[in-house]
């Protein structure tokens, strides 16, 4: 049925009737439930707290997003994109596919400038970028690479496992890449770099592609999360042994802290699962313990915060994970050396989780047994180590993966890193809101992983709408194809996909990573105690919350004096 023109033209032109009463009763009923459900957000305190200057700041800064909605994502954009490389472009698109055109906005300059509190999860081997990795490993002196093949064919060069080890004697007799070499032979890097087809630029190129994942990887979603797991867990493999030795992790350890100072980011908690295998300086043989290795963390955190570089940076601590694919034996020689390792230093382990695949691995509930047993085990030894689980990394509803959430919650969690799936859980929501449990949200990991196609489709914002206490986090930065351990990417994806969250929505985020940090060694009591008063209370969480409050009117300051002048209201 065809509309009469007359009938078209007359509602084209009619604009209501202010006195109308049902459209009076209409617009004040739409007003106060935008109101409400604003107001039900776990950022709605910081808002209704935010000083002048930052109202005005976030006001800038949304007139700027609005701004290079239409300049940067506009259509004439899309259509020229669309010819050269066949992807459209819009805001929130995917990271590997837009993060270039990312990186030459006004917003990646705020955000990069942004004072972004800690980093609250994080797998310590993929944080540094590999091009500064590589080229570090290939000026260690005697640094030798073996592999458990011959890579001399295509399959081989992509399923081939390389190690990486100092040795005494130099060894160049031979070839890695030739069919007649003897598998775990070390050989002298350097030669190994320079008798790659193509050379050592070809080298350091194929063995990239090994640790990190490609455009391709991140597009293919036909072949599934399991697919893209597959090739993740591979470049953890190949990765292993780059930095497990002294003087190669020192230098790692200062490029990781430098990236996150210069990021604005004050303090880490870095998940690492690393076998007894760390070396000393100019040492073959490995460490029979981490003592040594949390000396070297030790230090090189001290002198980090002593250098003009490091000046107000609060510092790191681990979060000790065992592979939840482990058998019971490997299982519990990692929780004792987890507990053994906090007796010595307590200050740098700040809790315990288990990682690799939920789909994959063994859920939280089959893992029962071995949790126990450890939380006996701290009890005797009089050492407190807190569950800091994942769970719910999973597009599942009612499955062992998703189940997860459930058991990390009852064995006391005390955050739960991703928690993807706990949108679909109403009790849930209220018990993680009830019991003060926030989520290390990893938007752009979750991304790349294939959980969702775009930061759009991602579940946070809902979180965010029932009032879930939640903080990004970068996750697997180098490996994801971020080339930095910071965290601008995740933050500018949020700012950029999420219209509801703004600059105030980002300064919550950042505000509960502070809140959530493991600061100090605490039993649950004084966790909770500190997370409910804040910036009130007088502990060092507290005066990091005042110290963060400070660093964000300062660079509320700043986006009023450097943008204005062009995006100002006047």
């Amino acid at each position: 049925m065809s509309m009469p023109d007359d009938v078209w033209a007359e509602l084209s032109q009619d604009v209501p009737d202010p006195s109308d009463p049902f459209l009076k009763q209409y617009l004040a009923g739409r007003d106060d439930l935008i109101s409400q459900e604003r107001s039900s957000r776990s950022d709605a305190s910081f808002r209704s707290s935010l000083s002048p200057i930052a109202k005005r700041a976030c006001a800038i800064v949304e007139r700027i997003r609005e701004h290079e909605q239409r300049t940067v994502w506009s259509a004439e954009v899309e259509e020229a994109m669309a010819q050269e490389s066949r992807q459209c472009v819009f805001p929130g698109m995917m990271f590997m596919t837009a993060k270039e055109r990312m990186e030459s906005t006004r917003l990646w300059k705020i955000v990069r400038k942004m004072p972004k509190g800690c980093l609250l999860h994080a797998h310590l081997d993929a944080t540094v970028e590999f091009d500064f990795v590589l080229e570090e490993l290939l000026k260690m002196p005697n640094m030798h690479m073996s592999s458990d093949r011959p890579l001399d064919t295509p399959e081989a060069l992509e399923n081939g496992f390389p190690k990486f080890r100092y040795r005494h004697k130099e060894v160049t007799d031979g070839s890695i890449w030739d069919k007649d070499y003897t598998p775990e032979k070390f050989i002298l890097l350097t030669k190994c770099a320079d008798d790659f087809p193509g050379g050592r630029a070809a080298f350091l190129k194929w063995l990239k592609g090994r640790c990190v994942l490609s455009l391709s990887d991140s597009h293919e979603q036909h072949h599934g999360i399991d697919a893209i797991w597959e090739k993740f867990a591979k470049c953890f493999v190949v990765v292993a042994t780059m930095i497990h030795y002294e003087p190669m992790f020192r230098s790692f350890l200062r490029r990781l802290m430098s990236l996150l100072k210069a990021d604005g980011v004050n303090w880490v908690e870095l998940r690492f699962t690393w076998p007894l295998d760390y070396c000393r300086d100019r040492q073959e043989e490995p460490e029979t313990d981490y003592s040594h290795m949390f000396q070297v963390i030790e230090q090189e955190v001290a002198r980090f915060k002593a250098s003009e570089e490091g000046k107000g940076f609060w510092g790191l601590t681990m979060i000790w994970t065992s592979l939840r694919s482990s058998d019971t034996r490997p299982l519990i020689e990692s929780m004792d050396n987890c507990i053994t390792t906090k007796m010595e230093f307590p200050h740098l382990i700040a809790g315990y989780d288990v990682v690799g695949p939920e789909d994959l691995g063994r859920p939280l509930s089959d893992l029962l047994p071995e949790l126990f047993w450890f939380r006996k085990q701290c009890a005797q030894e009089k050492v407190n180590i807190p569950f800091f689980f994942h769970a719910g990394e999973t597009l599942g509803d009612g499955s062992s993966t998703d189940n997860n959430l459930y058991d990390a919650i009852l064995l006391g969690t005390r955050r739960i890193g991703h928690g993807y799936s706990l949108y679909k859980h109403p009790l849930l929501i209220d018990m993680v809101k009830e019991k003060r449990i926030l989520i290390e949200s990893c938007p752009i990991s979750n991304e790349v992983l294939r959980l969702c196609g775009s930061v759009l489709a991602h579940p946070l914002p809902a979180l965010l709408a029932r009032g879930v206490a939640c903080s990004l986090c970068n996750d697997d930065p180098a490996m994801l194809g971020q080339d930095t351990a910071g965290m601008s990417h995740d933050f500018w994806q949020a700012l950029q996909g999420w219209d509801n969250l703004g600059l105030a929505g980002l300064g919550s985020l950042a505000e509960n990573s502070v809140r959530w940090a493991a600061f100090e060694d605490q039993d649950q009591g004084q966790w909770l105690k500190d997370v409910k008063e804040a910036s009130l209370g007088s502990g060092v969480k507290a005066q990091r919350l005042k110290q963060w409050q400070v660093d964000w009117e300062t660079f509320c300051l700043w986006i009023v004096d450097e943008f204005g002048e062009e995006f100002g209201e006047e």
